[in-house]
């Protein structure tokens, strides 16, 4: 690649986010030049770097494929194999394939006024290269791919057997046999405690600090069957996905309305898969509110299943330091292990780390406020894409890259050259996500604002901002063109 390139658009990242955005570019402005970015050597993104035993997806597979490309059959929560070759297809389908460039890690981006273009430096096998860009779209998701979360425990050395975080799985882990301890309750424990049981552990122990809310959905989709067979794959997707936005939008709204109330519906399905007189309570009794985390889906309740057949068991308490053997608790409980398996989060990282200047001067994306939770106040040429909390993250991937698609189409017809959100110092300010999870509150002060009015505003609802985003004009006098 000749340190000269341009092209019209450059997009960061080859995963979900990515090959979507991509897609759109290729079938909805034909003619546009773009590269596709990936630091590491394979596309994919998430669902390639997670290999541990079960990953699948925690959405529903009809909201999380794209709008554009139905996801074929009724399975609702697919393995991550599947949801990988997927994407891939779509790559190729749309010839995206062709425009990635891996081994290619995004250091520094510099937008220059007077030539009203990005600058992009990469790293590629050790050399610094440069392209330009027209509009540069980061598409890198919002988590580090080098390093998961992982808190240091008391004692943690003198452990003897292993220990392993879920985000680098080891290939010759054999856990057969093997008494394993899962820390965490969030997406990923619950994947992983059934799947290693069901996988020839000799038990499996979900350790949590506190519940988390925890609900049993139909690993197949019955409804996208039926429809499939009446009127063919793509009708039903269509009808099956947004069939899944209104219940998904509806349990997110009663939740917020009338917590009490979804915290007994809960209850009750959680009491009704797990053993006569269960201690669910204590263990799957959270304390905050339905929807202030991400509530965890469960396949046809393999994981209650699990539980129910003794081999996973869950212990709710807090970890007083690691012994050679395993785990003491504060209780004094002492939870024998051969493995133990950090589930404790991620690292959330904005742009995929990339330091973001304008005319010299380095952006700091917490003095920023996002426009439309897609472009950054001051910073022209620029837009990038944050999935939902609440739902499917390609829900709102889709109506980021349909409204980015329409900001180009005008440049072009028009010949503008940027187009910059202009922040209202008067609209006051809040966190960009109103999200409870760990790995958000740990860095909630780095992050953009969102405003208190809109276009400054995130929703976070897909059905509010499918209206908004493509009724929205781009005249809006917040948009500045020139």
């Amino acid at each position: 690649m000749s340190t000269a390139e341009h092209v019209d658009v450059l997009i960061i990242g080859a995963g979900l986010s990515g090959i979507g955005a991509a897609a759109h570019l290729a079938k909805d402005l034909p003619g546009t030049s773009y590269a596709v970015l990936e630091r590491r050597g394979t596309s994919g993104g998430t669902w390639d770097l997670f290999r541990y035993p079960g990953v699948r997806s925690d959405s529903d597979m009809h909201t999380l494929g794209y709008r554009f490309r139905p996801w074929r059959g009724d399975t609702a929560l697919a393995d991550g194999a599947s949801i990988l070759d997927y994407v891939r297809d779509t790559a190729r389908e749309f010839g995206v394939d062709r425009h990635i460039r891996y081994g290619h890690r995004v250091t520094r981006a510099a937008w220059d006024s007077g030539t009203a273009r990005w600058t992009v430096t990469v790293q590629v096998d050790g050399t610094t290269r440069t392209l330009t860009a027209d509009f540069l779209w980061a598409c890198s998701g919002y988590y580090d791919y080098d390093q998961g979360y992982s808190p240091r425990f008391e004692g943690q050395e003198r452990f003897r057997g292993r220990l392993v975080h879920p985000q680098h799985w080891p290939d010759d882990l054999d856990h057969t046999g093997k008494r394993v301890v899962v820390i965490g309750s969030g997406a990923t424990a619950v994947t992983l405690v059934p799947a290693l049981a069901a996988s020839g552990a000799a038990h499996v122990t979900m350790l949590q600090r506190s519940p988390t809310y925890v609900l049993s959905v139909p690993a197949r989709d019955a409804v996208k069957r039926r429809l499939t067979s009446l009127v063919g794959e793509r009708a039903s997707y269509s009808v099956t996905r947004w069939k899944n936005i209104v219940v998904q939008s509806a349990l997110y709204r009663l939740s917020r309305q009338r917590p009490d109330l979804v915290r007994s519906v809960v209850r009750k399905a959680n009491v009704a898969l797990l053993p006569p007189g269960y201690a669910v309570d204590t263990h799957f009794r959270p304390t905050y509110d339905p929807w202030d985390q991400r509530m965890c889906l469960v396949p046809d309740g393999d994981l209650f299943t699990a539980i129910s057949e003794g081999t996973a068991s869950v212990v709710t308490d807090r970890i007083e330091a690691f012994t050679e053997t395993g785990i003491r608790l504060v209780s004094g409980e002492h939870l024998e292990a051969d493995v133990v398996v950090t589930a404790t989060g991620l690292n959330l990282q904005v742009f995929g780390g990339a330091e973001l200047s304008v005319d010299g001067e380095t952006v700091k994306p917490h003095e920023t406020m996002a426009y439309r939770a897609m472009m950054l106040s001051g910073v022209p040429n620029f837009a990038f894409t944050i999935g939902y909390t609440n739902a499917s993250w390609t829900l709102k991937a889709d109506l980021v890259a349909e409204y980015v698609v329409r900001v180009l189409r005008r440049m072009r017809t028009t010949g503008t050259r940027s187009v910059v959100p202009v922040r209202d110092e008067s609209v006051g300010e809040v966190p960009l996500m109103d999200f409870d999870a760990g790995y958000v509150q740990r860095v909630v002060h780095t992050l953009p604002r969102q405003g208190t009015v809109a276009p400054w505003t995130l929703k976070q609802s897909y059905v509010r901002d499918a209206v908004a985003l493509r009724s929205a004009r781009l005249d809006d006098g917040v948009l500045r063109w020139s």
